[in-house]
């Protein structure tokens, strides 16, 4: 082993001082958040842009090492996310799911269509900015939950729910439009569809139907062989998902839902430190590829689609709160935290690189993806505020006939 280290002693050192570098950072950037009492995310957002491409300063970090370690940071998101929801409550957010997700679906993705097509896009090409638009960033919104210490609140469950009937929407819409982008005929497209609809199905049942014999036997062994077990799990069912051209984030939530109990509480310690660690390089290198001068033509259709989805989203998260009886102050806490987009909306647009439209597509999408991921933890954040000083004013607006009588 060493002649292999003191071959590559220059190369391996300047990885070394350029990850080390960036992680250090992100520790200070998490640190500093820590103080403002706000979420990491958008700090992680801007320095990605300030160090990525086009950026004041560029770090040549190894692309393939970074992208496959926010990869991971996704899988491992959404696999913790998966673990604060038990078996039961995912029963119940498919029945009852549907009505918003609807709602979500007609609103968000209809003005993303609606932009497109004003635009002068193809039909194709406006398709895809209303995925875009449609799908909220499970992502972030778990790392803003998680950092706000807001998991366990009732509007919680509602946000859970809108998630799960997007993340399982898109496997219908992403094999759907990959097929006609590529010119597939109807045949193949169905064909894409079915296997993606059964591998989901797979998954789902063998996590609600084999979910507390797994924890058992994993609950057995100790930390080091719970932690590699699981983590190897995660990535493997997330891979076999993949591999059928459907979301490995889906694949990473279903084996956190399938785990319970004892076991469950165990992960979620042993987990949480590489959540955080693979979480923050996946929201560096997400901006890491955006170069800001692409940004510069489309800013201003990506402020007026973020302005109009983010209310879009704010009135629907109010809607699916308010249908499990949540107060005023949890309707709108579900709102502000489904504004943030970010990987699934990466992916859609990405879909459409080879369009006409492609370039104009994937500038739009990167600017409004930023916009809406700084956007989006910062108005969680202070969402209780707001209600409070709106509510504040409609008092002294009551009050005001009775003052000057």
């Amino acid at each position: 082993m060493v002649p292999v280290l003191a071959a590559g002693s220059a190369e391996t050192a300047l990885a070394f001082i350029e990850v080390g570098a960036l992680i250090f950072g992100l520790g200070m950037l998490a640190r500093l958040a820590g103080r403002l009492g706000i979420t990491a995310v958008p700090l992680y957002l801007i320095a990605g842009l300030v160090f990525g491409e086009g950026g004041i300063v560029t770090l040549d970090v190894s692309e393939d090492f970074v992208s496959l370690a926010a990869e991971i940071g996704v899988l491992l998101l959404l696999f913790a996310l998966g673990l604060e929801y038990s078996d039961v409550e995912l029963r119940e957010g498919l029945r009852t799911g549907i009505p918003p997700g609807l709602v979500d679906m007609f609103s968000s993705a209809g003005i993303g269509l609606a932009l497109g097509l004003l635009l002068g896009w193809s039909p194709l090409a406006a398709t895809l900015l209303a995925g875009v638009t449609w799908v909220s960033s499970s992502g972030v919104i778990s790392k803003v939950l998680a950092d706000l210490g807001r998991v366990g609140n009732r509007e919680t469950k509602s946000v859970l729910n809108l998630l799960v009937i997007e993340d399982l929407a898109m496997a219908i819409y992403l094999p759907v439009v990959a097929a006609v982008i590529v010119g597939g005929t109807l045949t193949e497209t169905l064909g894409s569809v079915a296997i993606a609809l059964v591998v989901v199905t797979v998954i789902l049942l063998a996590a609600l139907r084999f979910g507390r014999g797994l924890s058992d036997q994993l609950g057995r062994g100790n930390d080091e062989t719970l932690l590699l077990a699981v983590f190897g799990l995660v990535l493997l069912v997330a891979g076999i998902a993949q591999s059928f051209d459907v979301s490995g984030a889906i694949g990473a939530f279903l084996v956190g839902l399938a785990l319970s109990g004892r076991t469950e509480e165990r992960v979620l310690v042993l987990v949480s430190p590489l959540r955080d660690l693979f979480a923050a390089t996946f929201f560096v290198f997400f901006t890491f590829q955006i170069d800001p001068r692409d940004l510069i033509g489309m800013l201003g259709w990506a402020v007026l689609l973020a302005f109009l989805t983010a209310a879009a989203k704010v009135l629907t998260g109010w809607y699916a709160a308010r249908r499990m009886e949540v107060g005023t102050r949890g309707r709108f806490r579900a709102g502000t935290v489904l504004i943030a987009r970010g990987e699934f909306s990466i992916v859609i647009a990405a879909l459409g690189v080879d369009l006409a439209d492609g370039p104009e597509l994937g500038a739009l999408a990167a600017a409004y993806v930023l916009i809406t991921a700084v956007l989006g933890p910062i108005a969680t954040r202070y969402s209780d505020p707001m209600v409070g000083w709106f509510q504040r004013r409609g008092s002294k607006t009551e009050l005001a006939p009775a003052a000057v009588s």
